[in-house]
């Protein structure tokens, strides 16, 4: 919001300096983004009044003028503006005068010269060639009135303060000069003026129907008819002027009228040809197929989640918002219908960007508008259209709904006091809160606020204490180091952070990725499996409307962000947080009720597992090169991988990973469906885990070095096609003493062709359907070195249990 510093202080004057002043409101929460004068800097430049204006002899375009400036002897001045007539008076550069530089960046120095052998003493200005505006058109033609050889700063104030303040959602009591002032007076105490706003007699008993069908849209309605005003009256130069300053340009009177009140109290109004209005008006939501062409042209559709004002034909009004085209006024309007509202703020908010525009009145409206001022914007309105429109005005009509209920809201002083860091009084605090005109009353340590209809923001304790501490001011806060028992967080050696486990994966080769934990629909319902994913209200994009509730998604967006680069090889991770529903979550300091969100680690492998290489040729990662890695991951422990079925990965290169039982993530490749989609030249491995459960590590345990010499085994067993490595693993540790077996390794598999001259038991021995699996058994005894008997015992208990539980045979 911008306005100049001289109308501030037509409300509210302190003693101190414009630096001061905005430094003032910058410390009390209303920030002063820019401060800067009306005019940039120039001298000898004064008010002129021209004599005479004569053809110059050589120049057609060009006149020869006298000029008094008050100064004793009239200057011989030429000029070639348009509008250079005697009578008028404007501004006068002087010889020796500065003005402001131009686009090479140098001040223009004005010196005596000559013009086609006409001698100048002199130039005539243009609000151009003062940098007051764009307008070149002419000469700056100043009021009569003006004083002859004043200085034109002064005269047209240019030394004023321009304040431009960059205010947050809850200072909607900050959005006019009058709200502004009244902060002002608040933080330095001084007083604050504030103009009487005198009742219009009415003259005409006109009413306009109006009927609000909505009070949860508009919770109160004003209005009242003029007639016989002049819509081609010139708007007075002190408003334009004022309206210039607080960056809004002159439209018609009653235009200019309307926005002045506005930027004046922060109450938007709006102006309707009342001739145009068919019968009357009624405030209601919009309904599904109504279009409105609005005063900028554009023509919007409306439902019934936009507010209007129709009559009995169309829709006349976007509330709260713009007017619409059919009832604007225009030269031709003789009668008008004067409205003030106050529109819920709910009922405002987010129309405006869902149209793509923005207007003052519905910036101000969202916020919150002061409910209690309507009936006085509407006298101030006629006073201003009556002084200058002419015309006679009719009864105000006032409808009041529903109007926000202030609930009280009480302060702790001792809270107040803790929160701020610095002894506070009661007698202080009620001090603070009187000066901004809060009604309140006190008890025994506290202060019970009831907000004024001004105040929006006033909902909680900590809004009043936020009140008290800038009143007492950020700067008187005593600066109090913070004191607190300083204790190391020693981090347990049977867990490990998040940073190991990324330090962990990034030796493993693997770069760290960072992604949005916004993502597609589609990736949670078919990357995923998870048919009800978190929704966002206002997602930031239309492809990013979900929250994730797997890492894989984004690693693949990840994969082709690089492929589309031509990279020849991509190992990428991401540590982050998913989002599930979860019932049985409540909401606490760190959760949110029906969300569960656990951390992840997810990788993904594409390409040759090595860099470069020398010795070989290169190959793809496989299954076995990411379960690797993922084994490497959660070493020491040990991790049981089980096939199952993913939606996202390979039906029969997919393995659950278990932890003593516990599942914790899944491994395998992606789906041959997910990698047509995606375009992929060979499918990545991906793997994706719960972090807090590979966070925890077994604590090594010292254990003594064997003083025998271990014995191996080897033993080759037929067994079906279907019975896999882990389960012969499984069979031969529990059939065999753990404290003889120390180590069981698999180092072949045989699985013959067979060819057309083969017994009809099988090629090898082997029956069709069989494979041949051989493992390396290790036995060792801390107590004595093992005998032949008792190495044959173990190995044929284990043999026999292979055979009873899994069918196997000893292949000879």
């Amino acid at each position: 919001m911008q306005f100049p510093e001289s109308w501030l202080r037509e409300f509210c004057n302190p003693p101190i300096g414009s630096a001061e002043l905005a430094e003032t409101l910058t410390m009390g929460g209303l920030e002063v983004e820019e401060r800067r004068t009306v005019a940039p800097a120039f001298s000898k430049v004064v008010v002129g009044e021209i004599k005479e204006a004569a053809q110059h002899p050589n120049a057609d375009r060009l006149r020869v003028c006298l000029v008094d400036t008050g100064q004793g002897e009239a200057l011989n001045i030429v000029c070639g503006a348009p509008n250079a007539r005697v009578g008028i008076k404007v501004p006068v550069a002087l010889v020796g005068a500065e003005l402001p530089p131009g686009e090479d960046g140098k001040p223009f120095s004005i010196k005596v010269g000559k013009l086609r052998g006409v001698e100048s003493q002199g130039m005539l200005c243009s609000a151009r060639e003062l940098q007051l505006s764009d307008d070149h058109a002419g000469l700056l033609e100043l009021s009569p009135d003006a004083p002859l050889g004043a200085d034109v700063r002064e005269v047209l104030q240019l030394d004023d303060a321009l304040f431009t303040l960059k205010l947050t959602p809850n200072l909607a009591h900050g959005l006019s000069v009058y709200g502004v002032a009244r902060e002002l007076a608040a933080l330095t105490g001084a007083p604050l003026r504030t103009p009487e706003i005198s009742t219009v007699a009415p003259v005409l008993q006109d009413k306009l129907p109006v009927k609000v069908e909505a009070p949860e849209l508009c919770g109160r309605f004003s209005g009242r008819i003029v007639r016989g005003v002049n819509t081609q009256a010139p708007t007075p130069g002190w408003m334009v002027e004022r309206l210039a300053r607080c960056g809004q340009r002159s439209v018609s009177s009653l235009v200019d009228i309307s926005n002045f009140v506005m930027f004046e109290y922060g109450q938007p109004t709006h102006i309707f040809d009342l001739d145009k209005i068919h019968g009357g008006l009624a405030v209601r939501w919009g309904q599904s197929g109504e279009t409105l062409r609005l005063l900028n042209g554009n023509t919007v559709s409306l439902d019934d989640k936009v507010g209007v004002i129709a009559d009995e034909r169309e829709v006349e009004s976007l509330a709260g918002i713009m007017g619409g085209n059919a009832t604007a006024v225009s030269d031709d309007t003789r009668n008008i219908y004067v409205e003030a509202a106050f529109w819920w703020p709910e009922s405002i908010q987010g129309r405006s960007r869902r149209f793509n525009f923005s207007t003052d009145a519905g910036h101000r409206f969202e916020r919150g508008v002061d409910p209690s001022r309507t009936v006085e914007i509407i006298e101030r309105i006629t006073q201003l259209i009556i002084d200058i429109c002419g015309g006679q005005c009719g009864p105000v009509d006032d409808q009041i709904l529903r109007l926000p209920e202030s609930k009280p809201v009480t302060l702790r002083v001792a809270r107040a006091s803790r929160v701020i860091g610095m002894p506070l009084a009661q007698a202080q605090c009620v001090a603070a809160l009187r000066r901004l005109g809060f009604a309140l009353k006190e008890g025994d340590g506290t202060i019970s606020v009831t907000p004024p209809p001004h105040r929006f923001d006033l909902l909680i304790e900590e809004d009043l204490i936020e009140e008290i501490a800038r009143l007492i001011g950020y700067n008187n806060l005593p600066t109090v180091a913070p004191l607190a028992p300083i204790t190391a967080r020693v981090q347990p050696e049977s867990r490990r952070g998040p940073f190991a486990v990324r330090r962990r994966l990034a030796a493993l080769g693997y770069q760290e990725t960072i992604n949005f934990s916004f993502v597609e629909a589609d990736w949670e319902r078919e990357l995923a499996g998870n048919a009800n994913p978190v929704k966002l209200l206002n997602p930031i994009a239309s492809q990013m409307s979900v929250m994730r509730s797997s890492l894989l998604g984004s690693l693949l967006q990840v994969l082709k962000f690089n492929l589309d680069r031509r990279a020849p090889r991509v190992r990428v991770f991401e540590v982050g947080r998913v989002f599930m529903r979860d019932d049985s979550v409540q909401t606490t300091d760190t959760t949110v009720k029906g969300i569960h969100q656990p951390m992840r680690v997810a990788g993904l492998a594409w390409g040759d597992p090595d860099v470069s290489r020398w010795d070989s040729k290169a190959r793809r990662s496989d299954f076995f090169d990411i379960k690797g890695d993922v084994e490497a991951l959660i070493a020491p422990r040990i991790a049981q991988f089980e096939p199952i079925e993913h939606p996202a990965l390979h039906p029969g290169r997919t393995a659950r990973v278990s932890l003593d039982g516990r599942d914790i993530g899944v491994v395998g490749e992606l789906h041959p469906r997910w990698r047509q989609k995606w375009e992929l030249a060979q499918a990545p491995l991906l793997f994706e885990l719960d972090l807090d459960a590979i966070a925890t590590l077994e604590v090594p345990v010292a254990q003594p070095v064997p003083k025998h010499q271990a014995v191996e085994r080897d033993i080759a067993v037929v067994v079906a096609e279907a019975v896999s490595h882990d389960a012969l693993v499984r069979v031969i540790r529990s059939a065999a003493d753990p404290e003889l077996l120390r180590d069981v390794s698999l180092f072949d598999i045989y699985r013959p062709q067979p060819t057309a001259g083969d017994a009809p038991g099988g090629a090898g021995g082997l029956a069709r359907g069989e494979k041949s699996m051989a493992f390396r058994l290790a036995f060792n005894s801390a107590g004595a070195t093992l005998t032949d008997e008792q190495i044959e015992a173990a190995v044929g208990k284990i043999l026999e249990q292979l055979s009873a539980r899994l069918g196997a045979r000893l292949r000879v």
